[in-house]
């Protein structure tokens, strides 16, 4: 079950944040691993903009999706869902309700920036439709959030934004698995 978050939900969402960044120490991305969960200040910006949502399993938060405009398209800044609820479509399911966002605001795609080579980075979000999003069609912002993902030290592993149109399915339409 989805809803949207309330500000209330900030402990829980840094504590998914947490256990899915161990993924990452384990492939050797310490730097990733480490960093830091959203700040209660920047997740109150996307509870005020109806743009943070949680999935619930037995009444708990086992995942979350944060999405924003960027340039014209609605971006998601983090989908995570809790390693012991992985592989279950959760995380394909939010990216349907991204859709959803997408279609209620007029907006024409949902994009986002990840890593290239990490398995359950570009080649899951490539298996949900998502393709290269070139840097000669990046708008102002999107080249702005790349350049600002470089000099936090992402570079070291190849990053890529990718970009995939709305689906002209409802969410409750859609026949989605991980």
């Amino acid at each position: 079950m989805r809803r949207l978050s309330s500000l209330e939900d900030h402990f829980q969402i840094t504590e998914i944040e947490r256990a899915a960044d161990v993924l990452f120490r384990n492939i050797n991305m310490a730097i990733v691993a480490d960093d830091q969960p959203i700040s209660r200040q920047d997740f109150q910006r996307f509870v005020t903009d109806h743009g943070a949502f949680v999935w619930l399993v037995d009444g708990v938060i086992v995942a979350y999706l944060l999405l924003e405009q960027v340039d014209g398209a609605a971006h998601i800044e983090q989908v995570t869902v809790h390693p012991e609820h992985a592989r279950q479509g959760i995380g394909a399911q939010l990216i349907v309700l991204a859709d959803s966002w997408a279609r209620e605001r007029g907006l024409p795609a949902v994009t986002l920036t990840t890593f290239r080579d990490v398995p359950w980075n570009a080649p899951y979000y490539k298996r949900l439709g998502f393709s290269a999003f070139l840097p000669r069609d990046w708008g102002p912002a999107m080249g702005a959030r790349m350049e600002t993902e470089a000099a936090r030290g992402l570079e070291a592993w190849p990053r890529m934004a990718m970009i995939r149109p709305v689906s002209k399915l409802r969410t409750s339409e859609a026949d989605v698995h991980e």
